[in-house]
């Protein structure tokens, strides 16, 4: 980008807000995605992060706000282009008939079936086999896989689309260690072709390693945004997160490290002694001693 050219976004959340059952899950806020960058959402459970995923997907209609694609309000879009322009991976990996793991991959190029673009679908399904290291599992049904390998063949569908925008609610979560890193070098690498990838994930360190920029959701507003190093200071994630941490750089990677600061806890008792301080966990320990 040249010299005070303005960055337009791909994709943009412009003052939403979801209420449900009397309660407020995302509260005017404004996120704005672009082309070229892995953008990760992290936050504490119940703080909106997957809400917000399906208001830009457009699975989710805001009561206040509204989600642009391409300049164009989302709620103009078609359904067929907008499965060819953004593929959503939910954290529901469930399949009620038993179709294969290739036909689960393939259901990713409907969207296409019209299309010229139709004509690659063989080979665009094997792609995406073999990218999430699944390619052994075609002929396997999907109930009869694990809950990572499930989410890995719905990573793939996702992939099969083709879409420039990728949007991922929690894709390491039920995935070892290995197939972590696979996942969001995929991410990584649809950025790189200039694509826009949102991820939602638990993980800080991960969110540290793989995402350009890092948006900190608390209690249904943006709490903070930027590059990563600048968000995960420990004093701003014990605020959020409510647990103290120590923020550091691996010796070796030079990766953020996120620990949580138990020294508290191991000062607080002698060994076989429990520990008994004002933590949730007190409550245990006064009805089991």
């Amino acid at each position: 980008m040249n010299r005070g050219e303005t960055r337009v976004p791909v994709l943009s959340a412009e003052g939403v807000t979801v209420r449900l059952g009397g309660r407020t899950l995302l509260d005017a806020v404004d996120l704005e995605i672009y082309a070229g960058e892995v953008l990760a959402l992290v936050g504490p459970n119940g703080a909106g992060k997957s809400t917000l995923l399906g208001v830009v997907a457009g699975d989710t209609d805001p009561d206040v706000g509204r989600t642009v694609l391409d300049g164009t309000d989302l709620r103009r879009w078609r359904l067929g282009d907008l499965a060819r322009r953004r593929a959503l991976l939910t954290q529901a990996n469930t399949v009620a008939f038993p179709f294969t793991v290739r036909e689960i991959v393939a259901m990713g190029r409907a969207p296409w079936a019209t299309q010229p673009e139709g004509d690659d679908d063989e080979e665009i399904i094997e792609e995406s086999l073999t990218a999430t290291d699944t390619a052994t599992l075609r002929s396997r049904t999907f109930p009869t896989l694990s809950g990572g390998e499930k989410a890995r063949v719905s990573l793939s569908r996702a992939l099969a689309q083709r879409a420039g925008v990728l949007l991922l609610d929690e894709p390491t979560a039920a995935v070892d260690l290995r197939h972590q890193e696979i996942v969001l070098e995929l991410a990584r690498t649809v950025a790189d072709a200039g694509g826009a990838v949102v991820v939602v994930l638990h993980d800080l360190e991960l969110a540290a390693a793989w995402s350009d920029r890092l948006v900190m959701i608390s209690n249904g507003r943006i709490r903070a945004e930027g590059p990563p190093e600048q968000v995960l200071t420990s004093e701003l994630v014990e605020e959020v997160y409510q647990q103290p941490v120590v923020v550091d750089r691996h010796p070796v990677t030079g990766d953020l490290l996120i620990t949580p600061d138990r020294r508290r806890f191991r000062t607080a008792r002698t060994p076989m002694e429990p520990a008994v301080d004002a933590t949730p966990a007190s409550a245990l320990v006064k009805e089991f001693s």
